[in-house]
């Protein structure tokens, strides 16, 4: 039987816990993990994001920090890391965050949480409105897609000759994400890159009442945005909010794959 030991994260790392002990590992979620625990441990589970400042364990549940380069020295080097986002160098880590299979399934529940707090944050129905979805990943793909189900008028943005054929194929239109700005006579927006593609002084024609971003990096100034009147959130780590549920079985069902796979 392989010994899973989980640290930090919310509440979808404890529903993959439960989970991952009905697949028949033994799980550990000690608070505050001892040598003993990395030491006895097949697997050692970190969180989703395993940090936000690089060098803390995300861990909102647990007063006390525990720093990455402690969990380095005290893993053992055959112990199989599973971290998100972050790699232990000189480990035998594997970022999960980097998984096609677990990347894909985890959009869905990034984009009807996106969905959800744009319904709650306007004054109008979706139908109807004039959405921009920045960026053509695996969320833009997913969320333009039930944005169109929904009757919004959606304009996708990318980069590649072939996304701007699949945006075109599934009935949205397509634009440039060089030529953002362009783009901007819209009702919502909402940001899935990781770099700067809206100006400050772009958000004088922009006419978008709220504008969500669901990168992780940003690819605006909140406050300029709002400077000029527009609603802007900064909405990280929306499946562990709005369907932890679901985002707990799709990172057991993750975890179980690499460690087969793997082990």
């Amino acid at each position: 039987m392989k010994k899973i030991t989980v640290i930090g994260g919310d509440s979808r790392i404890k529903i993959a816990s439960e989970i991952l002990t009905g697949y028949g590992y033994q799980v550990s979620v000690p608070e505050s993990p001892g040598d003993e625990d990395l030491a006895q441990s097949d697997v050692l589970l970190l969180p989703v994001p395993t940090t936000r400042d690089g060098e803390t364990l995300f861990a909102p549940n647990i007063k006390k920090k525990i720093y990455l380069k402690d969990i380095a020295r005290r893993t053992p080097d055959d112990t199989l890391i599973l971290s998100c986002n972050y790699m232990f160098d000189g480990k035998n880590c594997i970022d999960y965050g980097k998984n096609d299979a677990y990347c894909l399934l985890n959009a869905v529940p990034t984009a009807e949480g996106a969905i959800s707090l744009a319904i709650e944050k306007t004054p109008f129905t979706l139908w109807g409105s004039r959405v921009l979805v920045i960026g053509c990943g695996r969320v833009g793909r997913i969320l333009a897609s039930r944005l169109k189900a929904l009757g919004c008028r959606v304009t996708v943005s990318a980069r590649k000759a072939s996304d701007f054929a699949l945006i075109s194929a599934s009935g949205c239109y397509a634009a440039k994400t060089s030529e953002i700005k362009k783009h901007l006579n819209c009702d919502i927006i909402f940001n899935t890159v990781d770099v700067k593609v809206i100006e400050d002084e772009d958000f004088a024609a922009c006419t978008a009442n709220l504008i969500v971003d669901l990168s992780s990096k940003g690819g605006f100034d909140i406050a300029a945005a709002e400077k000029y009147g527009i609603t802007a959130t900064k909405a990280p780590g929306l499946p562990g909010k709005t369907a932890p549920q679901t985002a707990g079985e799709i990172l057991a069902r993750s975890v179980h794959e690499i460690i087969t796979e793997n082990i």
